[in-house]
This record gives structure tokens, C-alpha cells and sequence, in this order.
């Protein structure tokens, strides 16, 4: 990870929910920052506001914030780079675009000012993600960060993550908003769409069809930009300067996820730079002679039981028995499940670059000490 991350000024780790990968993504840009130096961003998209207490900041939001030195400090941590956390305020940055790209000031105080406007920018189709997309490539293109690493929603959204710029273009040449906005533009209707238009009226009313009319209008004025900056995101995202991490856990539902995810990424021609499996069994469950130690203990039980043993625990022989064989069982049991593991591991691996494991911690990850801690593990 420490090489793939130094070669890359993007990298977008995605996977199911509860894998680890807001964490995994934080920890990831910490050790950018502490050992490659320069500036290192780590953005969330994803809604839950889990990464502030990941990095111990009292919170952000769409302008970056820099976690401060002292936090690294408490850790026992010098950094030698800067590392800074923001998260998509979505309504902020669709009033940025619209800004950007509204062909006059006139039409961008109508849009900014239209009712529907108001009460659904940023959560109308693809708007999340695509508005996403969009501040990615601001951000890459003002050229003040040296990395940043992308924490995406969950899997399946992080494919209309990828697939929203495109989307939304193709919104807005959709054959349903031409007919939407037609007799806005033209007091001469088609007799044929007469009757959608009646009866759009009587369930929605002329007033709110009129808004979105309107407002679509309006927006279709910036469609060029649209379509110029959905181009650019498509080069950015297939450049070589970006990599995307998959992060997942071994277990059965995340897999799946991450087979879908590979695949997808592979046949869409993107470059996978890593895979990160969290929270897996130790290693030393697959040792062979240990299997075969614990399946003896399970048999000999009851001889051990009966020996020195049981008066140096000072146990009665029952007891003690009953204990030597769960405990022989657990690891045998273990053992098999460490075995899958591994077999998924060996599955997933024949595409990425880089497939890192990360045993399960005993505590859960709460400041930058975590940070780095679960940093070490995927470092290198």
C-alpha cells in the first residue's frame, strides 16, 4: 500500500457497509501524511458522519479542516505532511455549481431562486453522487492536495458514484423531461401528448408544472457544462494517477460484494490497486500441526483430565474434560473457518495489485493512536 498510494494522487476505496472502510480509508490518508509528507485529503461522501470521530475533530464539513498536530502528537506521532478531512455538504455544492456554470448572472439568481430549487437540490435522481463526482474534480484540479483518499457509500452506491456524471447528462436528455418542459417552450402542444399534459395538470397542478418546467429550463442552460465536466470526471477517474482500494471482510455477504465490485471495476477498464480484507481470523489458526494438536486434545481428554493436570488447575476431572474439549473443538472449529478465509482470499486476489489482511482488533477504533495502529497493518 505504501508504494501504490505514493505512485497515485486519487485513490477511492469502496465496499459493503460495516467493513471498516471509512476507518480504512482515514487510516490509509494518516500514513500518507505522516510518511510520504505534502498535503493529503481524506473526502467523505458517504452520509453517515463517522469519519470526524475516527480522526478525534469536533466535526467538518464541505471546506476541508486540517486534523491538528496535536492529535498526532497525542499518539506519539510527528506526521511529516499535512493531513486534512472534508465532508460533501451536497445543497453547498450544488450552489457552487450552479455558480460555476450558469451562462449569466441572471440565470443563476432564477435557478438559485426557484422554489423547486430550494426544496430539492440535492436530492433529486443521481444528485448525491453526481455532485460528488463534481467536487472530486474540483478539488484534484485546484491542485492544492498532494493525495486524496475517497471514502465512498456502500457498494452498490458506489457504482452510481462512478456512473453518475454520465447519468445525469443522460437526465438531461431524457424524452420524459422534453415532455415536461415542451409546453413551456412552445404555446403548440402535439395533439398526441394533449392528454398527458390534462391529466399532469389535474394530479400535480399547472402551478408545479410550471416549477419544474422552469427550473429544468434553466438548468438545461448549463447542460454543455454538464456534459464537458462529465467528460472530464471520466478521463480523471480512468487516468493512471488514479487507483480504487476495495475494502471488505470475509465474511459471506461482503464477499459477494466484492467480487461484484472487482469485476465491475475490471470490465469497466479501472485501475483496482489494492484490496483491503478487515477483520480476519489470526494466521496461526492455519497451521496444520495446531489443528492436529487440538483434534488430539479433544480425543485425550479425558486421560488428561485424569493426570496432573487436573490438580494443578485444581479441577474436578469432569469439569476439567468438558473444558479440554471446547477448547480443542473451538480451534478446530476455527481452523475451518480460517481455511474458507484463506480459499476467499486466494478467490479475490487474481486482480488487484496489492491484497492486504488485517486481523480483527480487540478494541474498537476511536482517535488517531487507531488510526495508526490499523495504518501499520495495511502500510506495507
Amino acid at each position: 500500500m505504501e508504494a501504490l498510494l505514493a505512485a497515485r494522487e486519487i485513490v477511492i476505496t469502496c465496499g459493503s457497509g460495516g467493513v471498516g472502510k471509512t476507518t480504512t480509508a482515514a487510516a490509509a490518508a494518516a500514513m500518507a501524511a505522516v510518511h510520504h509528507g505534502g498535503k493529503v485529503l481524506v473526502l467523505t461522501v458517504d452520509p453517515a458522519k463517522r469519519l470526524a470521530s475516527a480522526l478525534g475533530i469536533g466535526g467538518f464539513g464541505n471546506q476541508a479542516t486540517r486534523v491538528p498536530d496535536a492529535a498526532f502528537a497525542a499518539a506519539g506521532v510527528a506526521p511529516r505532511g499535512e493531513l486534512w478531512a472534508a465532508m460533501l455538504d451536497t445543497r453547498q455544492s450544488w450552489d457552487d455549481l450552479v455558480r460555476r456554470h450558469a451562462p449569466d448572472r441572471d440565470t443563476e439568481r432564477r435557478i438559485l431562486e426557484n422554489p423547486l430549487y430550494q426544496n430539492i437540490a440535492g436530492r433529486f435522481v443521481q444528485s448525491h453522487d453526481y455532485i460528488a463526482m463534481e467536487r472530486l474534480y474540483e478539488l484534484h484540479s485546484e491542485g492544492t492536495y498532494d493525495l486524496i483518499v475517497v471514502d465512498t457509500p456502500p457498494t452498490r452506491n458506489a457504482l452510481d458514484f462512478i456512473e453518475a456524471p454520465q447519468r445525469m447528462a443522460e437526465f438531461f436528455r431524457s424524452r420524459l423531461l422534453k415532455m415536461l418542459i415542451v409546453p413551456y417552450r412552445s404555446r403548440l402542444v402535439n395533439m398526441a401528448s394533449r392528454p398527458f399534459y390534462q391529466i399532469a395538470d389535474r394530479i400535480l397542478g399547472s402551478q408545479f408544472l410550471q416549477d419544474i418546467a422552469e427550473f429544468f429550463i434553466l438548468f438545461q442552460t448549463m447542460y454543455e457544462g454538464f456534459v464537458e465536466r462529465a467528460t472530464a470526471v471520466e478521463r480523471l477517474l480512468q487516468d493512471k494517477r488514479t487507483t480504487f482500494v476495495v475494502v471488505s471482510t470475509l465474511e459471506t455477504a461482503p464477499v459477494r460484494e466484492a467480487e461484484f465490485f472487482i469485476r465491475v471495476l475490471h470490465d469497466k477498464g479501472f485501475h483496482l490497486g489494492g484490496l483491503i480484507l478487515n477483520k480476519t481470523l489470526p494466521t496461526y489458526l492455519l497451521d496444520e500441526v495446531a489443528g492436529r494438536r487440538a483434534a488430539a486434545l479433544v480425543e485425550s481428554a479425558g486421560d488428561l483430565a485424569e493426570g496432573d493436570l487436573a490438580a494443578e488447575v485444581d479441577a474436578a476431572p469432569g469439569v476439567l474434560e468438558r473444558v479440554l474439549q471446547e477448547v480443542g473443538e473451538n480451534f478446530r472449529n476455527l481452523l475451518v473457518v480460517a481455511q474458507r478465509e484463506a480459499a476467499e482470499r486466494d478467490d479475490l486476489a487474481a486482480i488487484p495489485e496489492v491484497v492486504v489482511t488485517v486481523e480483527e482488533f480487540s478494541s474498537d477504533i476511536y482517535d488517531i493512536a487507531g488510526l495508526m495502529r490499523l495504518g501499520e497493518r495495511i502500510w506495507s
